[in-house]
């Protein structure tokens, strides 16, 4: 009986025990999206796996069993301080909602990347092996020649909630009267009837630019790819079949932070992974400040990308007036100096947020609205202002308002009037604070942690050979068959042979009738 208790053992353990060498790219060179690919890589090396990595945002941890490929001149197609300066989105000169700017400058870096010489080494060396490809989908397929290459199962990775066009390679859209675009929707359904129209347009508008963009994609897909596979004795299959190839797609979300929208069995949440379960120590200079703060502190960031200081001089001042009259203190994630700055402000040219949120005495989180930020303050329990600015911002606090842990205020010259409104509300009603505890208790309440998931569900993939039990069969469903097009068309023949016939006989009656009074 022992014996058989201790194989049993060895069985379950061995079960757990699997390495495998997976190919991770995250390749957008904004510090979220490195935040983000960072953290998965972590969870896999923690795992025992070995990982190559291309980013262009190279990790300082020094491990044996990770390599790192640098696409850092992917800088030269997203300049994050550049592109997202807050005055040129203020006045319109660069729009993160403009469907030709997003698909062309997220297929630059895509094109870049498979291009890039250290990445072509790995392509077309024959004996690189790897057990998965894992890809940031970003707007681009491009990546799933990865898996062509080394002829392994392909994983998508997510940033943001899960959305039609990602949807559509592992399963099919949602429907667009009860989900919202991602991007360009500014409503939370249920919809009104013209917020219905609007998202339909929506929908064909995406589905209509990458028609557009398609020959493009397939020339850099061919070109990047064709050669490393031809070189190992395969043919590469077209851009058109394997971008549906996934085997599933990580959504870095979770339905704490999202609408409950149904989602395919091959979407697997994990909303918060990147968030440490060891939270960093605070700097002792900023712990001070933070336990010091009688009246609990605010603390405002414009994320990773955006900088205060680049903020209209007007909004600044109205900033600085407004937040002088508070009690509480304010940890204001401000790039430069700020001289004469009243004595309940504190400027950090950088903020260890998870550690500054997960702070007791942090009563209010002011932020642009990333996913990353709005996930951690429900991590750490703390109400939002959220001051959205390009992307799926706008989505995100929407939906945390209409939670009820948020307010928005949006960005222009009333912002410092309408901040001291959202701020009093927030801080006097009670609501908001017992709202983000009982959705943090939502947040919190999973049967294993995000990090695990990644690990497990990639153990899964792996060990089932790209797990084709989960693969939707909405994939082999055409479009008009999915409308019951043809069904429609079927009933339209029949009625319209059906009143032709009647109306045939109906004329010929009445002719056998008019000859049959003619001879009478």
């Amino acid at each position: 009986m022992r014996v058989i208790l201790i194989s049993i053992f060895i069985l379950c353990i061995s079960s757990y025990s699997d390495t495998y060498k997976l190919l991770v790219v995250f390749p957008i060179p904004g510090k979220s999206h490195s935040i983000l690919g960072n953290a998965f890589v972590r969870h896999l090396l923690n795992a025992g796996h070995e990982v190559t990595y291309i980013t262009p945002i190279p990790m300082k941890d020094v491990n044996s069993k990770l390599r790192q490929i640098n696409v850092e001149s992917n800088r030269n197609y997203f300049a994050a301080e550049e592109v997202l300066d807050i005055q040129k989105l203020m006045r319109k000169e660069v729009d993160m909602k403009d469907m030709p700017t997003v698909f062309t400058m997220m297929f630059n870096i895509a094109n870049a990347t498979i291009h890039h010489e250290n990445v072509q080494k790995v392509i077309h060396n024959p004996a690189e092996k790897f057990d998965a490809v894992i890809a940031e989908w970003m707007y681009s397929e491009l990546y799933s020649g990865f898996s062509a290459v080394f002829n392994c199962p392909l994983i998508f990775f997510l940033s943001v909630s899960p959305h039609n066009m990602a949807l559509s390679l592992i399963d099919q859209i949602p429907n667009p009267a009860y989900t919202a675009d991602h991007v360009k929707s500014n409503s939370i359904p249920p919809f009104t009837f013209w917020t219905r129209v609007q998202e339909l347009l929506t929908l064909f508008d995406w589905k209509i630019y990458r028609w557009w963009v398609n020959d493009r994609n397939i020339k850099s897909y061919d070109e990047a790819f064709k050669s490393a596979v031809t070189k190992r004795g395969r043919t590469l299959p077209p851009l058109d079949e394997i971008k549906y190839n996934a085997s599933l797609i990580f959504g870095n979300s979770h339905i704490s932070t999202a609408d409950g929208v149904p989602l395919p069995r091959n979407l697997v949440e994990i909303g918060g992974y990147h968030i440490s379960s060891n939270v960093e120590a605070l700097p002792k200079d900023l712990k001070k400040i933070l336990d010091e703060a009688k009246h609990g502190f605010i603390f405002f960031s414009m994320g990773s990308m955006l900088q205060s200081s680049k903020m209209p001089e007007e909004i600044k001042t109205g900033l600085i007036k407004i937040f002088s009259q508070l009690k509480q203190t304010v940890i204001w994630k401000f790039e430069v100096s700020l001289p004469d700055k009243p004595k309940n402000i504190f400027i950090i040219d950088w903020a260890p947020q998870q550690s500054i949120l997960a702070h007791p005495n942090c009563v209010l989180f002011i932020t642009h609205g990333g996913l990353l930020s709005t996930t951690e303050a429900l991590h750490y329990k703390v109400p939002i202002i959220g001051i959205p600015m390009f992307a799926d911002q706008f989505i995100n606090i929407n939906r945390a308002v209409a939670k009820g842990i948020a307010k928005r205020v949006d960005l222009n010259y009333n912002t410092p009037t309408n901040l001291k409104l959202a701020i009093e509300e927030i801080l006097e009603n009670s609501s908001y604070r017992d709202r983000v505890n009982e959705l943090s208790f939502v947040y919190h309440d999973r049967v294993i942690s995000p990090g695990a998931e990644i690990t497990r569900w990639v153990d899964h993939v792996i060990k089932t050979k790209g797990a084709p039990h989960l693969r939707s069969p909405a994939l082999l469903v055409p479009w008009y068959q999915k409308l019951y097009l043809d069904l429609v068309f079927l009933i339209i023949i029949v009625v319209s042979v059906f009143y032709i016939s009647i109306k045939r006989l109906i004329m010929k009656n009445r002719r056998d009738v008019t000859l049959s009074k003619k001879r009478s």
